[in-house]
């Protein structure tokens, strides 16, 4: 990395930080209604080298793209200005200067292992390493939370994404070893033991390979759809509607609007559950609880795809404790728990399946809970 941003910036670099990509265990697009959720952060990493900048300009380069260095002027930083990948970190500038802090321009280089369009948050990623880098650059003292809700502000605000703050805060606040339980309306980060490995488990990502974009208006649809639903049954959000609910709510909405309803609703008790599991050590229990909330996904909020299902039938037929997507949907990644004696034919028959089917190859590789946002040198 060093040698990288003295070739590309001209000078050493001031330090380098990281921030993780992440999977969601259980709790998915729940973080926008309110909800709960359970995510842990994974070995790849986002690495951003930073040398600070006094004359206003903000320069940023990726060793993942053969474009040349993009160059911009922090105080023309608005919404639409950049619309490639630099909008994730020139975001978390405009988003810092709107929320008070006086920070001015920055040579960046970014390289990264996590998987992109994989639904493992290689935005929140980038974003989480840059305003920790800025964090520091700048002598801010913002803690981890607040610099996760700074970088959703720049994915919604800027980069045009509505997403929640679950990426950003499992980015950030996740330890290792652990599942950070959070509650989104509290504002408020637990973090819960989670050591698969412990148990003879493994948890597998399986990387479809199938792309999608967030900002292509699906996520919005759905998030508008579960508003519209809340203010249909008169709650601040859909975390307000009990399971015992959801009888009444075919009454009131739209029939289009009641499996959304549906799956944020349980969705929540999943999570719930999962964590009483897991502080009981009952790790193996979370398998028909992924199982479950992939089935959810699939049929009520209907952004699963063929290659996702076929990966989580395969494994479940190979003998895997359970299995779903992960992610904002579309596409993207599935996770695997599976007996670490079952791990090798569970890959090894979703692979066949995939070429079965005439899919391209999928990727497929272990996690173990890992560390959040921090300075490396």
């Amino acid at each position: 990395m060093k040698e990288a941003f003295r070739h590309i910036h001209g000078a050493s670099p001031d330090g380098i930080w990281a921030a993780p990509g992440r999977v969601n265990l259980i709790g998915e697009h729940t973080d926008y209604n309110d909800g709960f959720a359970l995510p842990i952060a994974i070995p790849q990493n986002t690495l951003v080298a930073a040398r600070r900048r006094d004359d206003g300009r903000l320069r940023l380069h990726s060793a993942q793209g053969d474009g040349p260095v993009i160059d911009l002027d922090v105080a023309d930083l608005n919404p639409g200005a950049v619309t490639t990948w630099g909008a994730y970190p020139a975001g978390v500038v405009w988003a810092l200067r709107e929320a008070g802090h006086e920070v001015g321009g920055a040579d960046l280089h970014v390289d990264s292992t996590v998987p992109t369009g994989a639904g493992l948050s290689s935005s929140a990623a980038l974003e989480c390493a840059v305003a920790l880098a800025y964090n520091d650059l700048y002598g801010l003292g913002l803690d981890a939370p607040t610099l996760a809700r700074i970088s959703q502000r720049a994915e919604n605000g800027f980069a045009g994404v509505p997403c929640g703050v679950m990426d950003q805060m499992a980015s950030a606040c996740c330890t290792a070893g652990a599942a950070l339980h959070l509650d989104i309306r509290a504002g408020t980060h637990e973090q819960v033991p989670f050591a698969p490995e412990l148990e003879g488990l493994r948890l597998l990502v399986v990387d479809t390979r199938v792309k999608h974009d967030l900002g292509d208006g699906a996520y919005a649809a759905l998030r508008a759809g579960c508003e519209q639903a809340a203010r249909l049954l008169g709650v601040a959000a859909l975390r307000d509607v009990s399971p015992t609910d959801l009888p009444s709510t075919h009454r009131v909405l739209p029939a289009s609007l009641v499996p959304l309803v549906q799956h944020i609703v349980t969705e929540n008790a999943r999570v719930a559950e999962s964590i009483s599991h897991l502080r009981a050590g009952r790790v193996t229990e979370l398998g028909p609880i992924l199982s479950a909330g992939h089935a959810s996904l699939r049929d009520d909020f209907r952004i699963s795809c063929a290659e996702s299902d076929l990966v989580v039938d395969t494994a479940l037929a190979q003998g895997a404790l359970g299995a779903r997507m992960t992610g904002g949907g579309f596409g993207g990644s599935v996770i695997v728990l599976v007996d670490e004696s079952r791990a090798q034919a569970v890959g090894a028959a979703v692979t066949a399946a995939f070429r079965s089917a005439g899919y391209r190859d999928p990727h497929l590789f272990p996690v173990s809970p890992a560390s959040g946002a921090r300075r490396i040198e």
